[in-house]
């Protein structure tokens, strides 16, 4: 499992003017099972994406298709772990320990 938190590089203005591409992207890694949840943080500042995957390169990979990366407006940190707990909707999630 993956956390991936953006920051925005550029002035808010800009953020909102690839917004529709942005949730466009958001929309087709929902589609394919990737992305579990997402929002923007508070204050308003980027926003924090879960996401499942077992290739840290392949997220990477979706990360940088980003409109918001692609155009240089926000800047990706990942985090990976190990999600030995979840709430009850998310135990298909769970992972064992190595």
């Amino acid at each position: 499992m993956f956390v991936l938190e953006l920051t925005y590089t550029a002035p808010v203005e800009r953020v909102d003017a690839l917004m529709r591409e942005h949730i466009a992207w958001l929309d087709e890694q929902y589609a394919t099972g990737v992305f579990i949840a997402s929002g923007r943080k508070n204050p308003r500042d980027g926003g924090v994406i879960l996401a499942v995957g077992e290739d840290r390169a392949a997220i990477e990979r979706i990360a940088a298709d980003d409109p918001f990366a692609e155009h240089g407006v926000c800047a990706y940190r990942i985090t990976e772990f190990i999600a030995t707990r979840t709430a009850p909707g998310l135990a298909p999630y769970q992972q064992p320990l190595p």
